[in-house]
């Protein structure tokens, strides 16, 4: 057991063409976004059109969120991603070919964002369910460390690249993103996955909202992903680092780009870590501890005025940050049974994102009406708040233990799926 780590999950050849195919995926879908805002803003010069390129990424995570983990707890999940990744190839050239084009309106792009943002949600829920079939349960935290830092390096290097890339030629950035769409698709096609037979006894209203109902009644998956939910909610500062480097650092855009790297170096860095010495024992302690570092990090960064500081402050809260995320998601696709993780899935991945958009919405918010100092103080005593208040609402969440303890948790697992929802009328 000791000798399972993320580098020898990739061994697996299975799991080693999951993980290249959906780094690719996002790779492409970060290089695509930044052509797609620099082309946006060139045609219509408005900032709010940029606003939308978010809003149209993020409306059908919301809106079909009951639709895309139900598909993925009925249909084929290899299927489904492999018919997404195709779906993103074609909405990829079409990006590709109508921005090249001479345009006077933005919508032709937005509606075609739209469409490749239907065909992520429904391959998110699907890959994520997919994944721990493709290993032993023993390797499942060390395959989400995987993952994770596959996710950790597009989101740090993706948008970097992209730059580059479109600064050479607008070409150039689509180009590469297009080759990323093809090759991941070929990388899914390859996967060799037996998946179970799924029966489905439940109502077409239970199938749609069971994901829903799991997590409601599972007080360990509540708890992980609403701890996430709020903590991002009252805490975010990322959209606020313009202020703080223009205004209270007195830096130029080199000092946004140092700030929005630091958090990246300190998540990327303990997914590293976490996917060579995976978290072994104390699960739940651990967590809780590294939201509350978190929490406290936002405090120093909030009172700095030394870029250094400022830096070292987001470097930690990146680290523990990516502490709480790897934590929550071993639990959730552990304490979820393979015939509802669809859906689950679907219903955390919602809360992300809904984190994540809410959390920048209401940080801007609250700098409008207390300055950013003001501001962040307050939310990095908010998620000092929330983790206590979890800690002590969730005490089986807080007393999570061994996440290698596989027999115990697949035991628990079968008999909650044989009464959470498929026996409900």
């Amino acid at each position: 057991m000791s000798g399972v780590n993320a580098f020898s999950v990739l061994r697996r050849r299975n799991f080693f063409l999951y993980a290249l195919a959906t780094l690719l995926a996002s790779f492409g879908a970060e290089i695509l976004i930044v052509a797609i805002g620099w082309r946006i803003y060139e045609i219509s010069h408005n900032p709010v059109d940029l606003g939308l390129v978010g809003l149209v990424q993020f409306l059908p995570n919301c809106l079909l969120v009951l639709v895309t983990g139900a598909a993925a707890d009925r249909y084929s999940r290899k299927m489904i991603v492999m018919l997404c990744m195709l779906a993103e190839l074609v909405f990829t050239i079409g990006i590709f070919l109508v921005a090249s084009s001479t345009l006077t309106h933005v919508w032709p792009i937005l509606l075609l964002v739209a469409g490749l943002a239907v065909g992520r949600a429904f391959m998110n829920p699907a890959a994520l369910a997919m994944a721990p079939a493709l290993v032993e349960r023993s390797q499942i935290p060390s395959a989400i460390a995987c993952s994770t830092a596959a996710w950790q390096l597009s989101s740090i290097a993706g948008p970097a690249l992209g730059g580059v890339l479109y600064g050479i030629a607008p070409s150039a950035a689509y180009s590469v993103a297009v080759a990323m769409a093809t090759v991941g698709s070929i990388a899914v096609l390859f996967i060799h996955l037996k998946e179970e037979r799924r029966e489905h006894h439940e109502s077409a209203w239970n199938s749609l909202i069971g994901g829903f109902q799991f997590v409601l009644k599972e007080k360990v998956v509540l708890g992980a992903c609403t701890l996430d939910l709020f903590a991002v909610l009252l805490g975010s500062t990322t959209a606020l680092l313009p202020m703080f480097a223009k205004d209270i650092l007195v830096t130029g855009p080199w000092g946004l780009g140092l700030l929005r790297a630091g958090i990246g170096i300190g998540a990327l860095c303990m997914t590293f870590y976490l996917g060579w010495k995976p978290i072994r024992k104390h699960a739940g302690t651990i967590m809780f501890v590294a939201v509350a570092v978190f929490g406290f990090g936002t405090i120093v960064f909030s009172l700095s005025h030394s870029i250094g500081v400022s830096i070292a402050a987001l470097i930690i809260m990146g680290a523990s940050d990516m502490i709480s995320v790897y934590v929550r998601e071993v639990l959730v696709q552990l304490w979820t049974p393979d015939a509802l993780r669809g859906r689950v899935n679907a219903v955390y991945m919602l809360m992300i994102t809904a984190s994540n958009e809410l959390g920048a919405a209401r940080a801007g918010a609250s700098a409008a009406l207390l300055g950013a100092i003001t501001a962040t103080f307050i939310g990095g005593g908010c998620i000092l708040a929330v983790a206590a208040l979890w800690a002590r609402w969730f005490p089986a969440l807080r007393k999570a233990d061994d996440l290698t303890a596989v027999e115990a948790v697949e035991a628990e697992a079968i008999e909650r799926a044989a009464t959470a929802v498929v026996d409900q009328p």
